[in-house]
């Protein structure tokens, strides 16, 4: 099968190979998937360039996101879902081979059925972008006649999270960084947008919400965030949070949240519960059929441009997904 791997982590033009691997078997328990599209996100290209510590296997094929068709099944699984059209999560956590190849043998549960109305290439976005905003914004429970604060509502995250949000019942506030952006998030649906480099954040939801404050925020940037998040949340109100780069060790104002009882959820889509991955994985299929979410991929690179796409990434050039046609 062709296939792109690295067998040494660095820059992606430098370590990333094109060329032919053999073609994988499904085993006990498993779906042998035709990958039709790959979807590269942030954590690929961390761990692509070891910013996630050494390489974890000799040769690793990188990519958590795809879709496909199943072409075989393992011992154990149904012979009724060869040629179901699927969706893949955590392809390549804690695994060797992920989607950036024309084949992938996984876990069945991992391949999961693709709704008729969704393309492939939106197939591509669903397991880490998608599901990290679905789990955000539903984990804590139904969001209907809330109001929800969506950070970097133009990311890819983001994006999502605002469509979830609406399609829950909520009203949404999202802030960005530039009007570009702005006019991104809009598309997704949200009912105002607030631009926070030329103005607060906190005073601008305020004024938004007549003094009440937000009931939940989905927030890309935990630590950066906090000062102007903590002072708009309602009592009772959750925090969802799934990165803090910006401020890895942040100081909490810890009894300023507990007297308004405060949840602050911090959480890794990759080890979501099996619980909490079926809600996610069903809400998400819900939503497609739907027919209410859009998706917003930027790029669509064939698989011996793999090496580009992952600098497209680190870039952060382009607004939307970046997906990988096999």
């Amino acid at each position: 099968m062709k296939a792109v791997w690295y067998e040494a982590t660095g820059a992606a033009r430098d370590v990333l190979r094109f060329g032919d691997l053999p073609t994988p078997e499904a085993g006990p328990g498993e779906v042998l998937i035709r990958i039709k599209t790959s979807g590269v996100n942030p954590s690929d290209v961390k761990s692509r360039a070891g910013l996630r510590g050494p390489i974890p296997f000799e040769r690793v094929i990188p990519h958590s996101d795809g879709a496909g068709f199943i072409e075989a099944v393992g011992a154990g699984v149904p012979p009724s879902r060869i040629g179901e059209r699927v969706w893949i999560w955590n392809a390549a956590w804690r695994r060797a081979f992920g989607t950036c190849a024309e084949f992938l043998s996984i876990p069945s549960a991992h391949a999961v059925l693709l709704p008729d109305n969704t393309g492939f290439e939106a197939g591509a976005c669903l397991g880490i972008p998608a599901s990290t905003a679905y789990h955000g914004v539903f984990a804590d429970g139904p969001v209907e006649g809330q109001t929800i604060l969506v950070t970097g509502g133009a990311g890819a995250v983001g994006h999502y999270a605002i469509q979830f949000a609406k399609y829950g019942g909520a009203q949404v506030l999202t802030s960005v960084s530039s009007d570009v952006k702005a006019a991104h998030a809009r598309t997704a649906g949200a009912d105002h947008v607030i631009n926070y480099k030329t103005g607060s954040v906190r005073e601008m939801v305020m004024d938004l919400t007549h003094g009440a404050g937000v009931d939940r925020v989905i927030d890309v940037e935990f630590g950066g965030n906090l000062a102007e998040v903590a002072p708009v949340l309602k009592s009772g109100a959750v925090i969802a949070t799934y990165g803090s780069m910006a401020d890895p060790n942040p100081a909490i104002p810890f009894y300023d949240l507990m007297f308004r009882n405060v949840t602050l959820r911090m959480y890794l889509v990759y080890l979501l519960s099996e619980v909490a991955r079926k809600q996610t994985t069903d809400g998400i299929n819900s939503a497609l059929a739907s027919g209410k979410i859009t998706h917003a991929v930027a790029r669509r690179v064939p698989l011996t441009d793999t090496a580009a796409a992952h600098e497209l990434v680190e870039a952060a050039s382009e607004i939307g997904n970046i997906v990988i046609d096999i």
